[in-house]
């Protein structure tokens, strides 16, 4: 592994932003990778580490949208002290003037109630701060930057960060074709993690759309890092860029024990059929993923035993009368086919997944996109409960 692997000059904070409700489950995995200092936010989890830290979380975060990595922070009661705030950073530091910016800001505030506003303030200090030096100013590239800067404001307290990771880390770069409402990488990663399945059973997706929750299952199965197939991090355009410690990261392949059972999938739309094959072959694991075009109520399982994790299709062509056959349906062919197995689904009606008969052993709140969810934990059991204890 080597020296670069470990610590890598001097210690800062970092933040990751992920979803509402896998707070834990990131926190757990920046333990993981040697974070110190880590804390839980909303829809986030603060942390301390070195440059290395900082590439290994982009490259390995299963849970994680971006790491951010903040340089100032001060008190702004009004916009003169905002602008003039802004423009006390040392901007040569981060960026050169024949550089690109692009900044986002966030607003929680009385004062500041317009984010694109303060955003366009912040970009009004960095630039006037690069005229006064050199007669020039950096321009603004919002698609391609070299430098990401994020601004969140929560009343009169200000936060400056630097976003390094670029594209929001869900976009691995394998997804080359997609379906109706695909479900995120990131809360793919979650639900799989949440729901404790360590890779010592088959995995199975019934209704498998596009393959994100197959493909996250076997990357999680193999030791594959979700960074393998991102073309780059935006920390790369920055000044003190290593390429080596970078190169290592990618190269330090951790050690995972042989995956000895099966990741298989179906779904009874072959456009979305077809659209799982591109995507995992798009991550190279064609020979690791088994896909068919087939229904769910026409299946048999292949082994007594294993974890089912899905997310049925919302039905928006379907009448409630339908749907509600439909969550029947789910729930009698779980009991009479799929004994023995541990189910998760996530569904955005609680009223809807109530006709699906069992009574779930866990429920937590996720989001789809705006939808609000929830994931649900069966355990199907051959007969009734009662006739388990008799």
């Amino acid at each position: 592994m080597g020296n670069k692997l470990g610590t890598n000059g001097k210690t800062f904070s970092m933040v990751a932003k992920t979803f509402a409700g896998l707070e834990d489950v990131l926190a757990g995995e920046l333990t993981a990778l040697g974070a110190t200092n880590v804390k839980k936010l909303i829809r986030a989890v603060s942390f301390e580490g070195d440059k290395a830290l900082m590439y290994r979380a982009n490259y390995c975060l299963r849970t994680a949208l971006c790491v951010l990595k903040p340089i100032a922070d001060f008190e702004a009661k009004n916009e003169d002290t905002y602008y003039k705030e802004i423009g006390r950073i040392d901007w040569d530091e981060y960026m050169s003037v024949n550089e690109t910016l692009a900044i986002s800001a966030t607003t929680n505030s009385t004062i500041f109630t317009h984010s694109q506003y303060a955003a366009l303030k912040a970009k009004d200090a960095i630039v006037d701060q690069f005229r006064r030096r050199t007669g020039k100013r950096p321009n603004v590239d919002t698609e391609n930057p070299d430098l990401r800067i994020e601004i969140h404001i929560a009343q009169t307290h200000v936060t400056v960060l630097l976003n390094s990771s670029g594209e929001p880390l869900y976009k691995r770069g394998y997804r080359q074709a997609s379906v109706k409402a695909p479900i995120n990488e990131v809360l793919a990663a979650g639900m799989i993690m949440l729901s404790g399945w360590n890779a010592k059973s088959d995995f199975y997706d019934p209704m498998c759309g596009s393959g994100t929750l197959l493909i996250e299952a076997a990357m999680i199965a193999y030791g594959i890092a979700p960074g393998t197939f991102r073309s780059q991090f935006a920390f790369e355009k920055w000044s003190d860029f290593d390429a080596d410690l970078l190169s290592d990261i990618a190269d330090d392949t951790p050690e995972v024990p042989e995956f000895k059972y099966t990741i298989a999938g179906s779904d009874l739309n072959p456009g979305a059929v077809k659209a799982a094959e591109m995507n995992i072959k798009a991550a190279f694991l064609s020979k690791k993923i088994n896909v068919q075009l087939k229904n769910f109520f026409d299946l048999r399982p292949a082994t007594a035993a294993g974890t089912i994790i899905t997310n049925p299709p919302y039905g928006e062509r379907l009448q409630p009368n339908d749907l509600r056959i439909f969550y029947q349906k789910i729930g009698d062919k779980l009991k009479s086919e799929f004994p023995g197995y541990e189910v998760w689904i996530i569904g955005s009606n609680t009223e809807l997944m109530n006709f699906i008969g069992l009574r779930p052993e866990r429920k937590i709140k996720l989001y789809n996109g705006a939808l609000e969810c929830s994931f649900r934990k069966y355990s199907v059991y051959a007969g009734s409960k009662k006739d388990r204890y008799e």
